[in-house]
């Protein structure tokens, strides 16, 4: 029997745990086994996983349970002294067949994630119930914006050769995959630790030259700092790079973005989706932003809601702030929680209307939509589709004709 494996967090964690089953599958570790990752991104991210352990305990006492994740690296002797925890594994040790191999010894095996050296990620295949694959490129941060702890959990940024990406890209295709998606904890700093010190979009264009079997092309969160001239030709000129980015903005208000040490200012996010629709007209834009951040105001928040709209972002993550231990954001003066969760609903709001333009607009346009387990699909831009009449099979590319919205996103018939 596989390894059962529940996760929580990023893009990043849903590749790791596919990996993670499979190297715990080839080393007989699968059988009665419950592998939990966790998420340190915010307080309810870590609840969420506190309470699935405690069910998974509770309801299968005999089940051996093993927590890995980024809030297991920074705090390994919490999670170990949750009921139930068999081992603690640490972010440097989980991708290694050796962990997976010898289970056995202390309840916490978690090295200093700073000393961390370079790892090629295990070659997945097969990312169980999505028509999407997740390929590593990047792994750790080397930025310290003010409200994050992830590169406590995380370390330094380390890149993947390119040999490496284009070798998984290749089996992933062969595998039946018509997408990928590059993922990473900051996909935009890749390369500096390469030879040759390569950008991401220069490692982009090589994938993408050397795979031409390869559909599609997404990229998952950027800094918007890090968008390299090679990123932008190619989201001018390459048709298998999808028109979509979403950006690591956090917030639309200089001050505010100032405190939290992100890179980049309220214009530089307006001239980079200016830019991304002259390049590529018609391209979705979706953003993470965090509301209630230390300090706001109701005007700092007002500055963050009129840029959904000035920077036409249609696909908003929004995140109530959460103090994370540790981290300078959590000693300035807060705002208080209630304010923070109603901020974070208006903000949502603001993203479902944005959303409904951005799918009002699309009536009529023809969308090459990627299939998934569900029957429904995504389009190039990642907006949801569903058939008028019938169901899509799961990893198929079809070329369909929008023909309504609604508030579940794109209603579609053959074009």
């Amino acid at each position: 029997m596989s390894v059962e494996v529940l996760t929580f967090g990023c893009r990043l964690n849903t590749y790791e745990s596919a990996a993670m089953r499979a190297l715990a599958d080839q080393a007989g570790q699968g059988e009665g086994t419950v592998l939990v990752n966790t998420c340190a991104v915010t307080a309810e991210a870590e609840a969420q996983a506190r309470q699935a352990i405690r069910r998974v305990a509770r309801e299968r006492p005999g089940a051996r349970i093993i927590v890995t994740g980024c809030a297991a690296q920074i705090a390994p002797d919490a999670w170990a002294a949750l009921p139930g925890v068999e081992r603690v594994i640490g972010n440097a040790e989980k991708l290694k067949p050796e962990t997976w191999a010898a289970l056995s010894g202390p309840a916490a095996s978690v090295g200093d994630i700073m000393m961390a050296e370079p790892v090629a990620p295990p070659l997945v295949t097969e990312f169980s119930g999505r028509a999407r694959a997740m390929l590593q490129v990047q792994q750790g941060c080397d930025h310290r914006c003010t409200f994050c702890v992830i590169p406590q959990g995380r370390g330094p940024s380390r890149s993947v050769p390119l040999g490496v990406i284009v070798d998984q890209a290749r089996a992933l295709v062969a595998a039946g995959y018509r997408e990928v998606v590059l993922t990473g904890v900051d996909i935009a700093s890749y390369g500096p630790d390469l030879p040759g010190q390569p950008s991401l979009g220069q490692a982009v264009r090589r994938l993408l030259a050397l795979v031409p079997e390869l559909p599609r092309l997404r990229l998952s969160s950027l800094d918007p700092a890090g968008m390299d001239d090679d990123l932008w030709r190619l989201l001018a000129e390459e048709p298998r790079l999808m028109p979509h980015l979403h950006l690591s903005l956090q917030h639309g208000d200089d001050l505010i973005l100032k405190r939290m040490k992100r890179r980049h200012s309220r214009a530089d996010a307006v001239a980079l989706a200016r830019r991304a629709r002259d390049l590529r007209p018609g391209i979705a834009l979706g953003a993470d932003l965090i509301a209630g951040f230390p300090t706001e105001t109701e005007a700092h928040f007002a500055a963050m809601m009129a840029l959904v709209e000035e920077a036409g972002l249609s696909f908003l993550h929004v995140f109530p702030y959460s103090e994370r231990p540790g981290t300078p954001a959590a000693r300035m003066p807060p705002v208080p929680v209630p304010l923070r969760r109603e901020r974070a609903a208006r903000l949502r709001a603001a993203g479902r209307d944005a959303a409904r333009r951005f799918h009002a607009g699309r009536l009529g346009a023809e969308e090459l939509v990627l299939f998934e387990a569900s029957g429904r699909g995504h389009s190039e831009h990642f907006a949801p589709v569903r058939l008028a009449e019938g169901r899509g099979v799961a990893g198929e590319l079809r070329r369909l004709r929008v023909v309504g919205v609604d508030d579940q996103g794109l209603i579609a018939e053959a074009a």
